[in-house]
Formats: structure tokens, C-alpha cells, sequence
């Protein structure tokens, strides 16, 4: 995917914003529970918050939060789902918080739209030292077999590189992170003084699901950014196409059911950065 398709699939989902807020899951509060239990302390900023799904699960953890979102359209959903918590408009490439400010920054289906050689820096200048960086995806449960054909009927556009569990651990192995301590010489690598501050990444998968019908599973992969940015016939056929598939398989086709799923988990740590005199900064 070039620059320019990348912005367009990033910015397409304002337009749906209600629709994401209804359809999209939550992610596991186990998930959660493990991304922050490395950080320093319980200051969290959800960067690229959307409509809020994972600032809902942070705050039923208990940790206080901060949503950090671009898009007017889905500023607004969150506000108004999550009205107790500090919403701001901003980027990962401009983070409206002051140095040292937070102790975890977790992303939710966002990590990948960062542009990583900016918000590198960013998220390191707003990270208390020894804070976490995670990024948090929700991927189908490819080894249940009616999940498996419905990726393939649903094709890459609905089901894409980081939606099943393989191909999540390919796609972000270390590809949207600050490189690990010890590397020089890359913006998103280093502080301001060039040292980098970041160690190596951990991936960890948690068992999810989400309740669904035919109609909100259709509805729920019709908010796919590949599927938004599709030309509308082409977008009618393809989920024409999954509402068939789903009409057939007598796991789906009458009444509610678990879609499985699992909330995939990409976690690094902010080093401890060490003062003239020899303590932690």
C-alpha cells in the first residue's frame, strides 16, 4: 500500500462513525490487564481512540485515561459514549499532552496507520521513563473452520493483513514500533539526545469473541477501511457475497451467535533513560 492509499483508508472512517461505534468489538479486559501491567503507573493515553472501544475496556480496568483522536466525526462518538473521560483532538504526530505525562500509551486497530518516524518521538517524549507502548488489534479465530472460509469468501478488502493471528504476528513483528535500545541512527528509534529508549517487543494473543447476528457481522466487516474506500457496487457485492456465505453455515444463519476472536497484543517497554549523576530520569 503506497502513501496516498494509506491516507485515504486512514481518514475513511469519519463517514462511519456511528456505524463503527455499533458494530466494531471491544477488546478483552485480560488483553488490557497485560499491556499495562508493565507500566510505571496508572496514567493511560488511548492514541487514535476512534469511537472509544478500547477507552471504555481502559477505564473498566481502572486506570485513569486520556483519548487522543483526529477525526472530528469520531471525536464527537467518543465524547459522547465516554462522557466522564478527557477527550482531545490530536495525531500520533502531535500529541497535545506535556513531556513525561503519561505511563502507557495503547493503541486499538490504530498502531498501523502511525506514521512511526514522527509519532516515534512523540510517544517517547509523552511516556514516563519505564512506560509501555502497546498496540492492541482484534483478529478472527482462523483455526475455528467456519471462520477460516469466511475470511477467504470475505477476500482481503473485509479481511485484511492483520486480521487473522499469522498474519497479525508477520505484520507487526517490530513493524510499527520504535526500534529496540541500542539502535542509532532513525528519528523513531531515538530521544532528542539520540539515544533509543525502546526494548524489544512482545506479542501476546487473548481469547475474545463478540455476539452477532448475520446482519451485524455483515455490518461489522462493511466497516472495514478496505470496504469503505471500495466503489459502492462493488462494496454492495462483496457483502452480498459474505450475507450468502453466512446464510449457509448453520453456525450463522439463525439467531445470535459468538464470533470467535482474539485480542492480539504488541507491547514495548520504554527503557529507564539514566541522569548525569547515575539515577533514573
Amino acid at each position: 500500500m503506497d502513501q496516498s492509499e494509506r491516507d485515504l483508508h486512514a481518514s475513511s472512517f469519519g463517514a462511519a462513525a456511528a456505524a463503527y461505534a455499533e458494530h466494531r468489538p471491544d477488546y478483552a479486559l485480560d488483553a488490557v490487564s497485560w499491556a499495562l501491567g508493565a507500566a510505571p503507573g496508572p496514567r493511560v493515553l488511548d492514541l487514535g481512540a476512534g469511537t472509544g472501544k478500547l477507552t471504555a475496556v481502559v477505564v473498566a480496568s481502572g486506570a485513569e485515561v486520556v483519548a487522543v483522536e483526529p477525526d472530528p466525526a469520531m471525536l464527537a462518538e467518543l465524547r459522547r459514549s465516554q462522557p466522564a473521560v478527557r477527550a482531545l483532538s490530536g495525531s500520533a504526530e502531535a500529541i497535545p499532552l506535556p513531556d513525561a505525562s503519561v505511563d502507557a500509551v495503547l493503541a486499538g486497530n490504530a498502531m498501523h496507520w502511525f506514521d512511526m518516524a514522527v509519532a516515534g518521538p512523540e510517544i517517547d517524549r509523552v511516556l514516563a521513563p519505564g512506560g509501555v507502548l502497546a498496540g492492541l488489534w482484534n483478529v478472527m479465530d482462523d483455526e475455528v473452520e467456519w471462520v477460516a472460509e469466511l475470511a477467504r469468501v470475505s477476500g482481503p478488502a473485509a479481511v485484511g493483513p492483520r486480521d487473522t493471528p499469522a498474519s497479525w504476528r508477520a505484520a507487526t513483528a517490530g513493524a510499527h514500533l520504535p526500534k529496540p535500545a541500542g539502535t542509532r541512527g532513525t528519528r523513531e528509534a531515538a530521544g532528542t539526545d539520540g539515544v533509543a529508549r525502546f526494548g524489544s517487543p512482545e506479542q501476546r494473543l487473548f481469547p475474545h469473541g463478540q455476539r452477532r447476528t448475520a446482519d451485524s457481522l455483515v455490518a461489522t466487516l462493511g466497516t472495514r477501511a478496505g470496504m469503505l474506500v471500495m466503489p459502492e457496487a462493488e462494496r454492495k457485492a462483496a457483502l452480498a457475497r459474505i450475507r450468502s456465505f453466512l446464510a449457509r453455515r448453520p453456525e450463522t444463519a439463525e439467531g445470535e451467535f459468538t464470533l470467535p476472536m482474539l485480542t492480539a497484543v504488541l507491547r514495548v517497554r520504554r527503557s529507564r533513560v539514566r541522569t548525569p549523576g547515575g539515577g533514573d530520569a
